[in-house]
């Protein structure tokens, strides 16, 4: 047995894996990985594949990035952990300083959380205590847009829409406003992106009208709608959005775990708006994707609210062990040092021209709907008939083979459903965006024939290439 296989043995003797069906590992290996180096994973017998999915979306600037490397193990020579509580460390307060200097104005107080997920929790939890506190108790339901996803516990699933995480836990969700997403995928055919976010806003515009009362606050993802497929919307429903919650005195929560720290071609979505939401919550790459850590940035007007003697019981009274963790501090200093230093947002827009010119002939593929890109994140439609724009069934799996046939070609392409994306961590270069780029092509072309099988051989395309 090689040493692949037996680490993988191992493995399936007593691990659970996140969003798997652990019965597809009776056929479908897992891969495990001995090692990171920049854009590049290794396996235990030495085989590479390129990260073009940051690892989940969290990896900007490489596995076993120097620099964050270096600034971890300092911190572990002064202080691994210490309760946030009564206490506090020199990296959590530098962190904040720098996360209020470089968010949207306004924005002046951060609170922590271990994960995204939590950070949501955080945002919706806080704003509905910002009404109770401010003697409106009746302000206690949220307003989110369909096809979004804000992660996996149970408020955060609350706000989301997509079927296939939420549906199983209806009884425990709740109860939420769901208004028409303004994903420009679903465009009628000659209107821009701007003008079909605008018609869509009307909905929410109708919404707020209506609800306003009960509401706490709108929580959506800006520009981007992440797991829901990659798909994407206008800057300018962000403006309408945030004039209208002023108007109606209602919260706007933008989740950037995702977008954040120059996904989308500026360091956060909300910039290409021009506003500053209520609260911003960040992770993912926020430690360069090191360690786990969110940020939840909110108003100074919301923090006077919980700001009160101890017997009124106004504070906030929310917890995590790891909250504000001096490691994934050090981690995320390391992460805004290098976006300070190296030019990154400007440098991201070559890297995104090339993403979009080596993928452009795509869009003329007969079984590709769309080719649509924000900034560092593009994606990819596959659909069964192009112009009704006709999904693929989703239990044929298609995305599946393209999975497969990449790992084969020493890429890890991992897509939403029918949905082949790039999300690559900011130091790949031009070539190996064109040799995922190639990669995806083939795939596509495996993918979208009549009958799929989801064993790929690696033999069908002999020529592989490494890019260095």
């Amino acid at each position: 047995m090689g040493l692949n296989a037996d680490w993988m043995q191992r493995d399936l003797n007593v691990l659970w894996h996140p969003c798997t069906q652990m019965k597809d590992h009776e056929t479908l290996p897992l891969i495990p990985i001995k090692r990171g180096d920049g854009v590049w994973l290794e396996d235990f017998e030495g085989k590479r594949y390129l990260d073009a999915v940051s690892s989940w979306w969290v990896n900007v600037f490489g596995h076993g990035n120097p620099r964050i490397n270096q600034r971890i193990r300092d911190q572990l020579d002064q202080l691994e952990h210490v309760m946030l509580a009564g206490f506090t460390h020199q990296p959590v307060i530098e962190l904040s300083e720098r996360l209020v200097q470089i968010t949207p104005p306004g924005l002046d107080r951060v609170f922590y959380a271990d994960n995204g997920s939590s950070g949501i929790e955080v945002a919706l939890k806080m704003s509905h205590h910002y009404w109770l506190n401010q003697d409106q108790p009746q302000k206690k339901r949220f307003i989110t847009l369909t096809n979004s996803y804000h992660g996996e516990t149970v408020a955060a699933m609350s706000v989301g829409d997509v079927a296939l995480f939420t549906a199983t836990y209806k009884a425990l969700l709740l109860d939420t406003i769901k208004v028409p997403s303004p994903d420009c995928y679903l465009r009628p055919e000659g209107i821009s992106w701007e003008e079909h976010s605008r018609t869509m806003f009307a909905a929410m515009e109708q919404t707020l009208a209506e609800h306003a009362h009960e509401v706490a606050a709108v929580i959506v993802e800006p520009l981007i709608q992440g797991a829901g497929g990659m798909r994407m919307y206008h800057p300018v429903y962000l403006t309408l959005l945030r004039e209208a919650c002023n108007r109606y005195g209602v919260h706007l929560i933008h989740d950037e775990i995702a977008v954040g720290f120059g996904r989308t071609g500026t360091m956060f979505a909300c910039e290409q708006a021009g506003i500053t939401p209520d609260f911003l919550v960040l992770s993912k790459a926020l430690t360069g994707g090191y360690l786990p850590m969110a940020a939840v940035l909110t108003t100074n007007e919301v923090y006077q609210a919980f700001y009160d003697d101890y017997a009124t019981l106004r504070a906030f009274l929310h917890s995590h062990t790891y909250t504000g963790n001096p490691l994934a501090c050090a981690a995320a200093l390391a992460t805004l040092d290098i976006f300070e230093q190296d030019n990154v947002i400007e440098n991201n827009k070559a890297l995104a021209a090339r993403m979009a010119s080596a993928t452009a002939h795509l869009a003329d593929h007969p079984h590709v709907a769309e080719v649509r890109q924000t900034g560092m994140a593009l994606a990819i439609e596959m659909v069964q008939d192009k112009p009704s724009k006709t999904p693929y069934a989703w239990q044929e799996r298609r995305g599946l083979a393209v999975y497969q046939h990449a790992l084969t070609r020493s890429a890890l392409l991992r897509p939403l459903g029918s949905v082949v994306y790039f999300l690559p961590p900011y130091v790949i270069t031009p070539q190996q965006i064109d040799f995922l780029a190639e990669v995806a092509a083939e795939g596509i072309d495996l993918a979208t024939r009549s009958a799929v099988s989801v064993s790929v051989s690696a033999d069908l395309y002999p020529n592989h290439r490494d890019p260095g």
